[in-house]
């Protein structure tokens, strides 16, 4: 039995499900989640669809977030920059933690969930113990993935972010629709899917249906007051939206439309039953979708160029169609008598690799000859053969 600790980048829902995916997989396998620190911006708690099903101790700690323009929602990178750089001195406090962590739990293993500071922490201090990291974000470095065109400052940005969260990583677990070619350090795995959403899969549940209605999901306002616009244009289509901010279980909002509290459990009900599904580019709803046979309509949120690689590289696997400006309910309904099912039982026999793949790829890392954990070694100085980190360190006191 090797014991791991987790550590999570846990703005929106997408990693924190990933990690409650592989904490299954590893006890199945006989291992244990030792604990999780879950990275979130000013420190807030972690949600409690996360701490109720993970089973294991819960810490949190302040993590950078990115920000959005409070009208449109698009990403405003200026504001992400102020706010990082305001919150330097709670950030090296973070580090700090996540190292107390470490060696207070004595894992075999650290698995980083794409947080900055969990990569930041292996660069100044080096624990014993070695490092793997997991996200879908890593795949953007393979050369058979697919770009917008332009946007070269954000591809160098999400470049160096991805970087940064793996530092010190013996290796990197890339998520991908679709299996490619691994690369040296890079490992690519089938999604990471919640085992609520494989039984219903696996005890027969329909997967495709002929009802009418679209299945929406927002996380903002501002995209919501989009979608009402496009329903407005189509009031015949039903459409069950799933957005923040609702009370009720359901609220009715005319005859065709009705907003839906933000629940799991209600969302998969509902996308076994819908006949598509609406949403911006995130990677795990997608992966949702294309698992229940649901072909999807992807609208990136705007100015966030990871969101558009998504969208390219969804569209290129076969999950549906993207529209880049808006909720295009006209393109959506054009393209569905067209959407092919193969590309949805090629994912589903991709994703039914991943216990073996992954369990695979961490053996490996843990077999390594230097991966072995010596909590004898101290620690309390930071390592500084990186020299740019060095300089960080001369404008942030980490003691």
């Amino acid at each position: 039995m090797k014991r791991f600790l987790f550590i999570i980048q846990g703005e929106g829902r997408g990693h924190l499900t990933q990690a409650l995916s592989l904490a299954q997989l590893l006890r199945a396998a006989g291992h244990e989640v030792a604990a999780v620190l879950v990275g979130r911006s000013g420190g807030s708690a972690a949600p409690d669809f996360f701490t109720e099903a993970i089973d294991a101790p819960v810490e949190t700690f302040s993590s950078p977030g990115l920000v959005y323009h409070p009208r449109t929602h698009a990403l405003d990178l200026k504001a992400t920059t102020r706010q990082t750089i305001r919150h330097l001195g709670s950030y090296a406090r973070s580090i700090r933690q996540i190292r107390r962590a470490i060696r207070t739990h004595r894992p075999d293993a650290v698995i980083n969930f794409y947080d900055i500071l969990g990569g930041l922490t292996f660069a100044w201090y080096r624990p014993a113990v070695p490092l793997v990291c997991v996200a879908h974000q890593y795949l953007l470095g393979h050369p058979r993935f697919p770009h917008p065109q332009g946007w070269r400052f954000d591809r160098w940005l999400v470049a160096l972010n991805s970087r940064l969260t793996a530092l010190g990583a013996k290796q990197r677990l890339a998520l991908s629709f679709t299996p490619l070619p691994d690369r040296p350090g890079l490992t690519v795995v089938p999604p990471l899917l919640r085992q609520e959403l494989l039984t219903r899969r696996q005890g027969g549940m329909p997967y495709l249906s002929d009802t009418a209605f679209l299945l929406a999901y927002v996380s903002q306002d501002a995209l919501g007051q989009q979608l009402l616009e496009e329903h407005r244009k189509h009031p015949e289509v039903p459409i069950h939206l799933f957005k923040g901010g609702v009370k009720k279980a359901v609220e009715p909002v005319d005859a065709t439309l009705s907003h839906h509290r933000i629940d799991g459990t209600a969302f998969l009900d509902q996308m076994e039953q819908c006949r598509a599904v609406v949403t911006t580019a995130g990677f795990e709803a997608v992966c949702e979708a294309m698992y229940l046979g649901k072909p999807v309509l992807l609208t990136p949120m705007p100015n966030h160029y990871e969101q558009r690689c998504n969208a390219l590289d969804a569209v290129r696997a076969g999950a549906g169609v993207a529209d880049f400006d808006r909720f295009n309910l006209k393109k959506l309904l054009d393209y569905l008598p067209t959407h092919d099912q193969r590309a949805n039982e090629a994912f589903r026999h991709w994703q039914s690799q991943f216990p073996t793949l992954f369990l695979k790829a961490l053996d490996s890392v843990l077999h390594q000859p230097d991966s072995v954990a010596d909590f004898s070694k101290k620690t309390s100085e930071p390592a500084v053969s990186y020299p740019r980190l060095a300089l960080l360190r001369q404008k942030i006191s980490l003691r």
